[in-house]
């Protein structure tokens, strides 16, 4: 196996690192906080609205441990871990472009609500950057030649 390169080091530490405590963080959370991030996620995903907010917590906070886990293990290829990575940001955005309060009247620029969420936009470069391999090591890259 070949050694991960810098680029993918620093592509994938850091928004793992970020996206795991955030996960561990949400392990215990009460049933108010849950409700609030149901209510949030519901306006970019409506077919959400029939979970359980508890339930929901829960696989929120799973679901960024798995995330943030496949991009911190170095053994996870970039390609995947990307992927990984694009699913969750397209699912924060998708609250952000959903939800009118989030962005000025153009739709796009973010309004003082949706600053939070529109940062996940650079989650979503990375994840292609991953995807389309720009942190694959020197040496696959010169075993493709």
């Amino acid at each position: 196996m070949a050694l991960p390169s810098i680029a993918s080091i620093a592509l994938r530490s850091v928004p793992g690192a970020f996206i795991l405590n955030s996960g561990i963080g949400k392990l215990d959370m009460d049933e108010g906080t849950a409700g609030y991030l149901h209510a949030e996620a519901v306006k970019g995903i409506p077919a959400l609205e029939e979970m359980d907010s508890q339930q929901f917590g829960k696989l929120v906070a799973l679901g960024e441990i798995a995330v943030g886990g496949a991009l911190l293990l170095p053994v996870v290829p970039n390609r995947l871990a990307g992927l990984a990575l694009g699913g969750f940001s397209a699912g924060l955005l998708s609250i952000y472009f959903r939800d009118p309060e989030k962005t000025e009247e153009d739709g796009v620029r973010p309004s003082g609500a949706g600053t939070a969420l529109a940062k996940d936009s650079w989650m979503a470069a990375i994840a292609v950057a991953l995807i389309a391999g720009i942190g694959a090591s020197a040496a696959k890259k010169s075993k493709k030649k």
